[in-house]
């Protein structure tokens, strides 16, 4: 390894410890994203889902979890781009640029500490369906495969929501990015099975990125929902596609945020 990438990589944890040491001073986040998990939880588990049926049969708790955990994965890209978003308006990201530090080391200490907040919110995710009676029926070869497509997931998104939060002009325009961006994440076979769509509908909701993962990880954890055989083409392929989405992804916004970064305040 040579010098000058050991001491981009020293800045990026540098950067990363610093987003992660305001998070620890500010405990109400996290109990605000707990109680924010649980309220979906409750309420599209037992207040919706009390009229839910899953075609094929089984219990929609083990139906929606996977679907849940996949919606709280791209739910992150909202405190993504109000952290992003705020350090440009009070000009940290300036002073970042400023100091003989290496050029990716901002974005790359950004997605760091965005990824371990991610592991640690995803296991409080999980914990809490264990609660309510979800499992995997899977090895647990199978359920890492299936945690490890959200965090793959939750990295792809976390480079549209530096993108997203470089070109916001002030912070508080970024409720309305998110107000666009929540239609893309609610129109999915989160919670209720495609079949049970209209045509128009379910095509777009078999297409999502999103229910990609969604049905790849219900089926990595052996919950309702898996496709049958007769199933659209998407839906029979969700497991590569749940790859080659985020990567998608990650190969379009990782380069834009980095050219949106080296053009700030020019």
């Amino acid at each position: 390894m040579t010098a000058t990438l050991r001491w981009g990589l020293l800045d990026s944890w540098n950067i990363a410890r610093r987003d992660l040491l305001r998070w620890v001073a500010n405990p109400t986040r996290v109990l605000a994203e707990l109680g924010f998990s649980a309220s979906f939880i409750l309420l599209f588990g037992y207040v919706f889902g009390s009229g839910m049926t899953v075609p094929g049969g089984g219990d929609y708790i083990e139906f929606l979890m996977p679907g849940l955990f996949v919606q709280f994965t791209a739910f992150g890209i909202g405190a993504t781009m109000q952290e992003v978003a705020v350090d440009a308006e009070k000009g940290i990201t300036d002073r970042f640029r400023a100091m003989p530090i290496a050029r990716w080391a901002v974005v790359a200490g950004r997605s760091i500490a965005d990824m371990l907040n991610s592991i640690v919110g995803l296991a409080v995710a999980i914990g809490l369906g264990m609660v309510v009676g979800w499992e995997w029926h899977g090895t647990a070869g199978e359920a890492l495969a299936a945690v490890g497509l959200l965090l793959l997931l939750r990295f792809a998104f976390l480079w549209l929501g530096i993108y997203l939060g470089l070109l916001a002009p002030n912070p508080e325009s970024v409720a309305a990015l998110w107000t666009l961006l929540f239609p893309i994440t609610m129109l999915t076979s989160a919670f209720v099975a495609t079949e049970l769509m209209p045509g128009w509908l379910a095509f777009l909701a078999e297409w999502n990125p999103l229910s990609a993962t969604i049905t790849a990880t219900r089926e990595l954890f052996g919950n309702p929902g898996m496709p049958t055989a007769d199933a659209p083409w998407v839906v029979r392929n969700a497991l590569p596609l749940a790859i080659a989405w985020p990567l998608l992804i990650v190969a379009v916004f990782l380069p834009l945020s980095a050219r949106r970064y080296q053009r700030l305040s020019r």
